[in-house]
């Protein structure tokens, strides 16, 4: 059973920076594409970031020059971190994962951003 595993959230002031990191429980390689995604408070979740086949990356034009998504395949990781942060960037962010030809989803981690 293929778990991921999303740390790193909490409480930040608006400007500051945030790293969330998730780990998957299955070795990964770069084939894997991973993402990740956001819901804030009675909106539809929404993507953030992505790592594709390659190390190609895309991101949302709301975090774009803001966030950053970075993969650590010897450590089944990808973390994203998060600068310049706003009361909007507010959210549950979750980690995806597409491993042989399925999609996991982590439980997701609150960030809240608020003077």
């Amino acid at each position: 059973q293929v778990q991921l595993v999303e740390s790193g959230g909490g409480l930040v002031q608006p400007g500051g920076s945030l790293t969330l990191s998730c780990a998957a429980s299955v070795r990964i390689s770069s084939i894997n594409p991973m993402g990740w995604y956001r819901q804030a408070p009675g909106k539809q979740q929404e993507f953030v970031a992505a790592i594709i086949s390659g190390g190609s990356t895309n991101y949302a034009d709301s975090v774009k020059g803001r966030f950053t998504i970075h993969r650590d395949n010897a450590k089944s990781t990808v973390d994203l971190q998060m600068n310049s942060l706003k009361p909007e960037d507010t959210a549950v962010y979750s980690c995806r994962l597409e491993y042989q030809g399925m999609d996991y989803w982590g439980k997701g981690i609150l960030v809240t951003v608020s003077a």
